[in-house]
């Protein structure tokens, strides 16, 4: 079918522009008198047509209507001449092709293809956002302390696991702690300070063991209980040592 005049397929129904119709039955009144004049025929703005203003071409824009084909269809027919005629059957072919089966399941497609479209970039922006809530979550979340570790044990532990913590050896920790003043050792064992022995920081536990000709022999070893586990956290901390769950990466 060949183009009488321009038709404007980018809206839900085609229109045509009011000027352009104008223009093409060869009206002699002019389109600013013409328009309103043809609408007293009872034509609506918002149903039969939509006013909106053409491109400006250096002076003032032009108020323009993009008509629906059924309106075009009966300004053509008011007109009572042969080009209304003629562009009439036109917009009649027109309304016919986009009222085909083969056009509305193509538009049905298309739409469907515009769906997926948007769904699949909602579910794409989803995705992002939900990576990068669970980003944000990691980073909000505290990080393990070693009070929580302390806190979660209630059992008394050797010297050695407490200097494992902070990556030393139990003799480093030992000897870091007879420097602060806080325990002496007597012969082989490791004893608090007066000062800190009533403070429920240790227990010491007697072992009974036999030699190898069969003599029963005892030995006492000090463990430290959680409560002294956090002291030696906070002098350490005091001193900027701290565990290795809590040194920076």
């Amino acid at each position: 079918m060949d183009e009488l005049i321009r038709i404007n397929f980018n809206s839900e129904r085609p229109t045509v522009s009011g000027r352009d119709l104008h223009a093409a039955l060869d009206v002699r009144t002019a389109y600013k008198d013409w328009f309103p004049r043809m609408c007293d025929y009872g034509f609506e703005e918002g149903t039969d047509f939509c006013s909106f203003l053409s491109e400006s071409t250096g002076g003032r824009p032009a108020v323009d209507h993009q008509l629906s084909i059924s309106m075009a269809k009966e300004l053509c027919m008011i007109q009572r001449s042969e080009e209304g005629r003629k562009f009439r059957q036109y917009f009649i072919k027109v309304e016919e092709a986009w009222n085909s089966a083969e056009a509305v399941m193509a538009r049905a497609l298309q739409f469907a293809n515009n769906q997926l479209s948007l769904v699949k970039k909602q579910n794409l922006e989803f995705l992002e956002t939900v990576a990068v809530q669970n980003q944000q979550i990691v980073e909000l979340k505290p990080k393990a302390t070693y009070y929580d570790i302390v806190l979660n044990c209630r059992d008394v532990v050797n010297i050695s696991v407490i200097a494992k913590d902070y990556g030393w050896s139990a003799r480093r920790m030992n000897e870091h702690l007879h420097k602060k003043g806080i325990q002496f050792k007597q012969s082989d064992i490791w004893l608090l300070y007066q000062k800190y022995a009533n403070c429920g920081y240790t227990k010491t536990n007697t072992h009974v063991y036999e030699d190898s000709c069969g003599y029963q022999h005892t030995k006492v070893h000090t463990k430290w209980t959680q409560k002294g586990r956090l002291f030696i956290y906070e002098t350490l901390k005091a001193d900027g040592v701290y565990p290795q769950i809590e040194q920076e990466d």
